[in-house]
């Protein structure tokens, strides 16, 4: 029987064949990577998750996920905290937060703020508004719980926290001003118990007497946005605007709490204790203030962040886990699993489409692949870094005023105004910039491979051959192979997200490497928009699919260390501007790119290069393993450019009406 056994194995493996084999292989990995990690997310079982589409005033929807304890019930009421990601964030971006809360004894809910995630825009509200009235949905949501015993009965209503990050932050102050504000019409208490605002303090102002809640505050001291907060003329010379110890803002939000127990308030010239409880939580005024080491972007993925936000909560809310301290976090366990689902993923793209072509329909498009292994002569190296120092020097210079012209072709979503018309605020910019940074290295590379066969004829006195050059690009294809290429495209992408809709189902997971790239269920504000969006994009990846397959490739070095320095080439000049912010940071204590009198934010441009730029050294790659899998440059460009955009437009912020 054995042998029997191993002849049906050596069968279904020649069957199978390589690309089968990987693709079994890679579906398995993600399929266990996304079993860990789905099992870290619900405490091993003991945590269950579900998503809720809320329905909010004014025919909002908000969708949130709601994590409830196996401890929390009737007879035995938790605490609610209500989780508000950050501006350009989806719910999954703090999903690491909700389930340390959650595992430790909370109910959770965990929201997209309106025009991000899976939620509607704000139909009744827009622009910065959009936080102070309605808390990016979370106002119904806590009016609703509040207001209704039947609603969620496991609940403590006189517990329900808020927290959130950057736009999130903001949220969460506001919500503790406003239900302060509206507690005379309920007995003098507030219905938001306590507040952690993380990575925001540019809203802390004369509003926070209103506020009738505990509060707790963590601002990065490395903070790249600190250039907008006051100066406080009393502190020591010298100090960092991030500096809590000496913030004006530190001071207001402490003395608000003093204020109301009739305590001696600390005077500007004073620094605030950092970690300090001010006030008292029974008393509802309890105040302490953070500084964690860290940037504005990484904040929520501190693990002594999170720790300051779960010790917080234990003191304000008197809620304790005697088993679990706010050091005992389980969350990077889970990001590794879905860092490993996304590479896996990824991995799986080249296998897919090997085994598409292996229908007859698609195999008749396939072409070979010219490989170009001659040495390069002195005049190609000239040549090549001529035209890396040109484009890299073009892309540097063009990133951030393409977000200024956003403001100019894109009038209404750059003001955060609802519109059909290129909804997409941050990613128009990206847009912008990657259709006149890929136009303009096509040219630069035609016209410097036309220069070459000028040269090459002088010197040869060989005819220029367009045709014979177009097909040495991968270009030369025809309609019919085209349209084959197109649509063995778009299969590759729909099996893609199909396995992920799968999965996400199964393990209520995505695929993500914490913020910078992820890959979450699709929804029906991304489909639209892919159609806007995909043409423009496609210009800078079918321009590097060209350059990299027609130019790049070329001479006798490995080909991994030909495709490493093409991926340099290609977010060099993203990376100077990147290089630069920072420097300016750490020599001045301020960064280079801050904010222009238009209104242009550019220091939140320059922050989208931690997504951007690892996309773009990887891209090179993808492009060159299709290219030599199909013969033509058409294929990768357009797999990779749908993949990441439609992971761009699923994790940003969308001004679209629905």
């Amino acid at each position: 029987m054995k042998p029997e056994k191993n002849k049906i194995l050596k069968r279904i493996m020649s069957k199978l064949g390589k690309a089968g084999i990987w693709t079994v292989i890679l579906t398995l990995i993600i399929f266990i990577s996304q079993f860990i990690a789905s099992l870290i997310q619900s405490d091993f079982g003991n945590v269950s998750i579900e998503t809720v589409y809320f329905a909010a005033r004014d025919e909002q929807t908000v969708v949130y996920d709601l994590f409830v304890p196996s401890s929390a019930s009737e007879d035995n009421k938790a605490p609610l905290i209500i989780v508000i990601a950050g501006f350009q964030r989806s719910r999954e971006t703090q999903s690491h937060i909700a389930l340390e809360f959650a595992r430790r004894g909370y109910v959770v809910i965990n929201i997209d703020p309106y025009s991000q995630g899976d939620s509607s825009s704000s139909q009744g509200i827009e622009g910065g508004a959009i936080a102070t009235i309605e808390g990016y949905g979370a106002f119904d949501i806590i009016n609703y719980v509040y207001d209704n015993d039947e609603v969620y009965p496991y609940v403590d209503k006189d517990r329900i926290g808020v927290t959130g990050h950057s736009a999130g932050g903001n949220a969460a102050y506001q919500a503790a001003v406003h239900f302060g504000q509206e507690s005379v019409n309920n007995g003098g208490v507030s219905k938001v118990h306590s507040v952690f605002i993380s990575g925001y303090v540019l809203s802390i102002n004369s509003s926070i007497t209103f506020s009738k809640s505990n509060m707790g505050t963590d601002y990065a001291l490395y903070d790249e946005g600190a250039f907008r907060n006051p100066i406080n003329t009393s502190a020591p010379s010298g100090y960092s605007l991030s500096d809590m110890r000496w913030a004006l803002e530190s001071h207001l939000f402490v003395n608000s709490g003093l204020e109301k127990q009739g305590l001696p308030t600390i005077p500007d010239g004073t620094e605030v204790e950092i970690e300090r409880i001010y006030g008292n939580p029974n008393l509802r005024n309890m105040r302490q203030v953070f500084n964690t080491p860290t940037i504005h972007a990484f904040q929520p993925y501190d693990p002594q962040a999170v720790t300051s936000m779960l010790s917080f909560f234990e003191i304000a809310m008197d809620f304790r886990n005697d088993t679990i301290s706010p050091r005992d976090q389980v969350w990077v366990i889970k990001e590794i699993f879905t860092t490993l689902s996304l590479i896996a993923s990824l991995s799986m793209l080249i296998p897919i489409a090997t085994l598409l072509y292996r229908i007859p329909f698609f195999k008749s498009s396939l072409q070979k692949p010219n490989i170009d292994q001659r040495k390069r002569s002195k005049g190609s190296i000239i040549n090549y870094i001529v035209v890396f120092m040109i484009t890299a020097t073009f892309a540097a210079l063009t990133y951030l005023p393409s977000a200024e012209l956003t403001l100019v072709l894109f009038p209404e979503a750059s003001q955060s105004v609802n519109t059909w018309f290129f909804p997409q605020r941050m990613n128009n910019a990206v847009a912008v910039w990657a259709v006149l940074s890929g136009s303009f290295a096509m040219l630069v590379f035609m016209a410097s491979r036309y220069i070459s066969l000028v040269l090459k004829k002088r010197k040869e006195n060989t005819p220029i051959i367009l045709k014979e050059e177009f097909t040495r690009w991968g270009v030369s294809t025809g309609w019919m192979n085209l349209l084959k290429i197109v649509l063995l495209g778009i299969l590759t992408v729909t099996i893609y997200f199909s396995l992920l809709m799968i999965t996400y189902w199964i393990f209520h997971v995505d695929y993500r490497f914490l913020f910078i790239m992820a890959a979450r269920p699709l929804n029906q504000k991304v489909l639209i928009q892919i159609l806007m969006y995909f043409p423009l994009f496609f210009i800078f990846y079918f321009s590097n699919s060209i350059r990299v397959n027609a130019g790049q490739m070329r001479g006798k070095a490995h080909e991994y260390v030909k495709l490493f320095i093409s991926g340099f080439t290609n977010i060099a000049g993203l990376a100077v501007i990147l290089f630069l912010q920072y420097l300016a940071f750490v020599q001045t204590g301020t960064i280079a790119f801050t904010e222009l009198p238009d209104g242009t934010t550019q220091w939140l441009y320059v922050n989208i290069l931690f997504t951007l730029i690892p996309i773009m050294f990887l891209m090179p790659f993808f492009n060159r393993w299709f290219y030599k899998l199909t013969g033509n440059t058409v294929l990768g460009p357009m797999i990779i450019c749908l993949i990441f955009v439609i992971m761009s437009l699923n994790n940003s912020v969308s001004y679209i009406p629905i």
